[in-house]
């Protein structure tokens, strides 16, 4: 089994030990790293309220997921920690701008902190078919 890093300059540089996405050779999974709302431009917070931070959170997972040979529609589980939980209705009525149904699973979790002070972090893990993949 080899394991294939996938980077992209349209979302934030890794800022640690780990990687935008990882996709295991001969499998059509691939394991999203969490995405803060960094502005991949600045490597800073995105400005704005929590629904920015939201879009842009998105947005960075899309970047991934489209260097990945898939879209945001691919991801089959969605992990979600925010660190103010009655912002949880707001993510909703903005992920469904995101996502055409069917959803992909998901767990939304409160947290106490995240990294770099962001509000609002997600992961997720995407199948593309074989035809789509490409590293």
């Amino acid at each position: 089994m080899q394991k294939n890093i996938i980077s992209t300059d349209k979302a934030p540089a890794a800022i640690g030990t780990y990687s935008q996405a990882v996709a295991v050779s001969g499998a059509t999974t691939v394991y999203l790293s969490g995405q803060v709302p960094f502005v991949p431009e600045t490597m800073e917070f995105v400005e704005g309220d929590i629904s920015k931070q939201i879009h842009q959170v998105f947005n960075n997972l899309s970047a991934v997921c489209i260097a990945s040979g898939g879209t945001l529609n691919d991801i089959v589980k969605l992990n979600v920690y925010l660190t103010d939980l009655s912002n949880f209705p707001i993510l909703n009525e903005i992920m469904s701008s995101y996502f055409d149904e069917p959803y992909p699973a998901r767990a939304a979790i409160g947290v106490k902190d995240l990294p770099k002070g962001a509000q609002i972090e997600m992961d997720g893990v995407m199948a593309v078919s074989s035809d789509q993949y490409s590293y």
